[in-house]
């Protein structure tokens, strides 16, 4: 759970609006059915002040995600890209967490929604740890859920819609409450799908293996990083249907999330991994990400976007 650390200003269709200020109607249509899409980004800390990493491909997906839901986005891709890294730097151009939201305006109510009323708002607000550290150092405990991951024919789960993460929610809060970090859901047809809000890489013999989107997995940027600079660095990355039975007897496994960035897991179902935590190919990834999103990376500075 991340604890909101207040910040200046949150951009609502167009305006900078006080954190306080920033209200919407109890009968948006949103809020009663679930109907909005949204992303998750982050600006971090590089030897050129503050960068807003893969702001293009997040965008992309936000678009894309609604278009899933039929809503039609106000702004150009540029303008919402102008205004992301207008309010980083309205909120002191500090490392920090960014949420973009399009969500239904107030005005009709029912399941026959008006699709018309799409409103944009984006927030930032200054990062904390999203994983506890303690579970970062020995790696995450994962227990398997009972909750399946939402049916591409039910929920579309290649789109960031928040009513679908009701799923999420559930699996995550499930997890704790037995005394795991996370949750991993699995397919209809009990393949893995991905942890609770992160996606899955399992290593076995110095290979990563990974779902493929058409398992019903959010095609995450984190995840096609990793899987770029895992290729790049001479790894092999395969992706493909994963059994349930093969988290227990791998060599190592990490989650990848914007949220999270990349974190080793210890255990699944109290299986440790032959590493039991961070292996020496997790911590290969782990380091190669953390060049690519401060922009030291050679070759990827087109990644960084300088607030």
């Amino acid at each position: 759970m991340v604890t909101l650390s207040r910040s200046k200003s949150i951009w609502m269709d167009g305006e900078f609006v006080p954190w306080d200020d920033a209200r919407i109607h109890f009968l948006t249509p949103s809020l009663h059915y679930g109907w909005a899409v949204y992303e998750g980004m982050r600006a971090h800390r590089t030897a050129d002040g503050t960068a807003v990493f893969r702001i293009d491909d997040h965008i992309a997906r936000l678009r894309n995600s609604a278009r899933v839901y039929m809503m039609e986005v106000p702004y150009s891709d540029e303008e919402i890209a102008a205004a992301i890294v207008s309010l980083v730097k309205e909120n002191g151009s500090q490392p920090c967490y960014i949420r973009p939201n399009i969500y239904l305006g107030y005005g009709s109510m029912g399941v026959s929604l008006d699709l018309s009323a799409a409103r944009v708002a984006i927030a930032t607000w200054p990062w904390s740890d999203y994983v506890d550290r303690q579970a970062l150092a020995r790696g995450c405990r994962v227990m398997t859920s009972g909750w399946r991951r939402n049916h591409q024919d039910a929920i579309p789960p290649q789109a960031k819609a928040t009513g679908a993460y009701i799923n999420s929610c559930m699996a995550k809060i499930g997890a704790q409450r037995a005394g795991y970090d996370d949750a991993l859901l699995l397919t209809d047809t009990g393949h893995v799908a991905e942890c609770s809000a992160a996606n899955f890489f399992l290593v076995k013999d110095g290979v990563l293996h990974t779902p493929p989107v058409s398992e019903g997995i959010l095609p995450g940027i984190t995840r096609s990083t990793v899987m770029t600079l895992a290729a790049e660095g001479g790894l092999e990355v395969v992706e493909r249907r994963i059994a349930r039975a093969e988290a227990y007897t791998a060599d190592e496994i990490f989650l990848t999330g914007t949220a999270i960035g990349v974190v080793p897991v210890a255990s699944v179902d109290d299986r440790p991994t032959t590493s039991e935590g961070c292996g020496p190919v997790t911590k290969t990834v782990v380091e190669a990400y953390e060049d690519a999103t401060s922009g030291r990376l050679p070759g990827h500075a087109d990644w960084c976007t300088p607030v």
